[in-house]
């Protein structure tokens, strides 16, 4: 036999045994969860929550950029919640097939199961190289119908954020705009600290994906669009929706009403606690945007329950910051006094300030 047929020969048996071994080998050996169709996402109900947050494959590319994927949107609450002066990249995913249901303007949209909120803190100016530093990425899924949590603490060089539920803190330092430095250090929260906020009664629950919240415009990466609409186009959100829904302000708008100002800082920091069958259903005040209509629920002329300081004698002492426990909390840092409980450790100054104004200005009418 010529050294050319044996190599033919030879390279023939090499084949078969490989086939051979193929076959015997079982056919999924690793369960990686297949994408599902139309966007690259992994996420599959049956092994969520992943160890690291690259597993999902949310965003292109180098993840520390928050590029998203195909199938996942940003989106932005015309108000947000403050948490310590952070910068936060928001976005939303659903399976294939799925959308959202609008039930109500002042009502968490109803969320498919599969449907993911993601949300990254982070901060800007960090020194002492002046850099972005992601701090940690909080995930809210729907499964079975109830919602889980999930949070990835970022590493050091922000090539990987691994899932942690027990909480913890991180220290840094930023310089704001006029170049002033910040010691942050930063609180991630536990799980039990998120379901504090994130509850009604005993089921876990988003607070901000609601359509007053939500209708406004953004800019996209293929131009400005209104946010539901934005929604409804990519297929996340069912259509027969209304046209006209009852929109909070944007808390920062001069050119907004001082109350409406208030009134919507106070729907998004405040409210997810001080509604009906929420962490502080116990107090009288009801801070929701639909609900804060009534001088009373706003704590007008409401008298505190807790002597926390004789000084404050009124929730809203109409016409005198300086008199109001409202505005004594707010500007607080205090653990046992502050307001909001959670997620803030710093005093958030601009809204002090318009929270301080908009009490004043208030005509004295507490007897």
């Amino acid at each position: 036999m010529s050294g050319k047929k044996i190599a033919v020969f030879l390279l023939i048996a090499i084949v078969a045994v490989f086939a051979a071994c193929r076959k015997d080998a079982p056919e999924n050996p690793i369960d990686v969860p297949s994408p599902v169709p139309g966007s690259p996402v992994v996420f599959n109900l049956d092994s969520v929550p992943y160890a690291t947050l690259s597993h999902y494959n949310f965003f292109a590319g180098n993840i520390a950029a928050q590029l998203p994927v195909t199938g996942v949107l940003p989106y932005e609450p015309i108000t947000p919640l403050f948490t310590d002066y952070a910068h936060k990249f928001r976005f939303v995913w659903m399976p294939a097939g799925t959308k959202a249901v609008y039930e109500s303007d002042s009502t968490v949209l109803d969320f498919p199961d599969g449907a993911v909120l993601i949300k990254t803190f982070y901060y800007d100016n960090v020194q002492p190289a002046g850099d972005r530093r992601l701090i940690e990425t909080r995930l809210l899924y729907k499964k079975a119908g109830y919602w889980k949590f999930a949070d990835y603490v970022w590493n050091a060089d922000m090539t990987e954020a691994v899932l942690d539920l027990n909480g913890s803190f991180t220290q840094l330092t930023w310089t704001d705009a006029l170049g002033v430095p910040h010691d942050e250090n930063y609180r991630i929260p536990s799980e039990v600290e998120c379901y504090t906020c994130h509850k009604y009664y005993d089921q876990p629950i988003p607070i901000g994906p609601k359509p007053q919240n939500l209708n406004s415009m953004m800019a996209y990466a293929d131009g400005p669009m209104n946010q539901l609409a934005k929604w409804e186009a990519a297929g996340y959100l069912q259509s027969g929706y209304p046209a006209n829904i009852e929109t909070v302000a944007k808390w920062d708008d001069p050119n907004e009403t001082l109350e409406r100002r208030v009134r919507s800082y106070l729907d998004m920091n405040c409210s997810h606690c001080h509604a009906t069958g929420r962490h502080c259903d116990y107090r009288p005040m009801r801070f929701a945007w639909s609900e804060t209509t009534d001088p009373v629920n706003l704590g007008i002329c409401v008298p505190p329950e807790d002597p926390i300081d004789a000084g404050q004698t009124y929730i809203v002492a109409a016409g005198n910051a300086s008199r109001s426990m409202m505005y004594y909390r707010i500007s607080s840092t205090a653990e046992a006094v502050r307001m909001p409980l959670m997620g803030r450790t710093v005093r958030h100054e601009e809204a002090i300030s318009l929270i301080g104004e908009w009490i004043n200005a208030l005509p004295d009418t507490c007897q």
